[in-house]
């Protein structure tokens, strides 16, 4: 039985060698226009997922759904998340198209199904190696909570909201 674990230790120590080996001699891509490997993809997913899951909150969006509430939101879109995500004429920036990864087009698939917690989480937090950054430092609870309503509301806005998120 020592020498199964002692191999299985020595497999690990012989990958991380190579991981390291290939980090540093720059053979792992950094750049932001090459195509990620399919590990890379599941363990950056599983890893967000993971995260998500355990540290979103689970209440439901205190902020309540009212025109008000809904045009703050589109307008603290527009202002901070229309650049990378689009905005209601979904065409994308030039800074959206030279990310990686490449952000959701929310006006063309939105995310309303999602949970508010997770999609708080992902604002207030941001998404470490992914161009998302973290609001928490310059948005207010409330202004993060905002967002997510609209983003929750975004298939079923009312007409008012519908003119704010229509206007340029």
């Amino acid at each position: 039985m020592k020498a199964f674990f002692g191999g299985v230790a020595a497999t690990f120590a012989v990958l991380g060698i190579a991981g390291y080996v290939a980090a540093a001699a720059g053979f792992i891509p950094v750049n932001a226009d090459a195509k990620p490997s399919k590990a890379e993809r599941w363990f950056a997913m599983t890893a967000l997922n993971a995260a998500v899951r355990r540290q979103a909150p689970t209440q439901p969006n205190p902020v309540e759904a009212t025109d008000e509430n809904l045009i703050a939101g589109i307008r603290l879109y527009k202002q901070n998340c229309a650049v990378c995500h689009g905005g209601a004429d979904t065409k994308l920036s030039n800074i959206a198209r030279g990310l990686y990864q490449r952000p959701p087009r929310f006006a063309k698939r939105g995310i309303e199904k999602d949970p508010a917690g997770e999609t708080y989480w992902k604002i207030d937090h941001g998404i470490r190696l992914t161009g998302m950054p973290a609001f928490s430092p310059t948005l207010s609870e409330t202004q993060v909570w905002e967002v997510t309503l609209f983003l929750q509301q975004m298939d079923r806005l009312s007409p008012a909201a519908q003119a704010a998120w229509k206007t340029p």
